[in-house]
């Protein structure tokens, strides 16, 4: 098992920290109550307490608002977008360990917040393709599962278009009857090829082409995809995602200060 150390993991230290001062200030207050003096660092880690535990149990069992560095799942998610991450879809998951109180399954083409298999300190975001069973099969940058071939509609740049998006494509993939949109540059079209030293993929996937190739996802597995088809680091260059490794479903652009007009956009 591995455990990673994050935001939420130092924000649970924190909160013991703090909760101890509030019990030792109690405990020199009943001790010397006439004198109503106590260490000042004392007081003020103890009046911290309630502040950080209120934002540590918001983190870890409602929702999360993390910032995403990269372009790794444009169109669907900018850099620079704060995403309104929901713990409650799939069960919280405890710091420090890998344990959650489930309350749901991801489901397939979900926005999957994760903790990143290789370095589980970090959070990665990625569109869930493959569910543990599935046949995803993969050609020139579209996904098909369980038969499916893959297939994408090219939607038309409109005179909106965005500069990161100029001079690629924008496809609407459908995947077992959900949609969304994907951009795949024509001049790669997939041909990032499987890492055959990733856990897993070896024994899994074949690949017949430099752009085509079949996995079958293992149980308590995922397979994870970037929407940036030829610009992300996913289970292509990782592997599979243990199921333990989730970490809540992203379900909405909070906001980006680059550009407001993303705030609150549904994912």
């Amino acid at each position: 098992m591995h455990i990673g150390f994050s935001i939420n993991e130092t924000l649970c230290l924190l909160t013991l920290a703090s909760g101890a001062c509030w019990w030792l200030l109690r405990w020199h207050q009943r001790r010397q109550p006439a004198s109503g003096r106590h260490p000042v660092g004392l007081g003020l880690a103890a009046n911290l307490f309630a502040v950080i535990g209120l934002m540590f149990t918001c983190r870890v069992a409602l929702a999360d608002w993390p910032k995403v560095p990269t372009s790794s799942m444009e169109p669907t998610i900018r850099a620079g977008d704060y995403l309104l991450v929901n713990h409650l879809a799939y069960g919280p998951r405890l710091p420090f360990t890998n344990t959650a109180l489930p309350l749901g399954e991801p489901q397939r083409g979900d926005v999957v917040v994760f903790r990143h298999p290789l370095n589980v300190s970090r959070f990665y975001v990625k569109r869930l393709i493959g569910l543990p069973g599935d046949v995803v099969r993969f050609e020139q940058g579209v996904a098909g599962v369980n038969g499916e071939a893959p297939a994408a509609e090219r939607l038309a740049a409109g005179a909106d278009a965005r500069d990161a998006d100029r001079g690629l494509w924008l496809l609407r993939e459908t995947i077992q009857q959900r949609s969304h949109t994907i951009k795949i540059n024509p001049f790669v079209q997939g041909r990032l090829p499987l890492n055959p030293q990733a856990p897993g993929l070896a024994g899994h996937c074949q690949a017949e082409s430099a752009s085509g190739w079949q996995c079958t996802v293992p149980a308590g597995h995922y397979l994870m995809l970037g929407d940036n088809r030829d610009d992300s680091e996913d289970s292509r260059v990782w592997g599979f995602l243990p199921q333990e490794q989730v970490y809540g479903k992203a379900v909405r652009v909070l906001v980006n200060f680059s550009d407001l007009s993303r705030s609150w956009t549904a994912l």
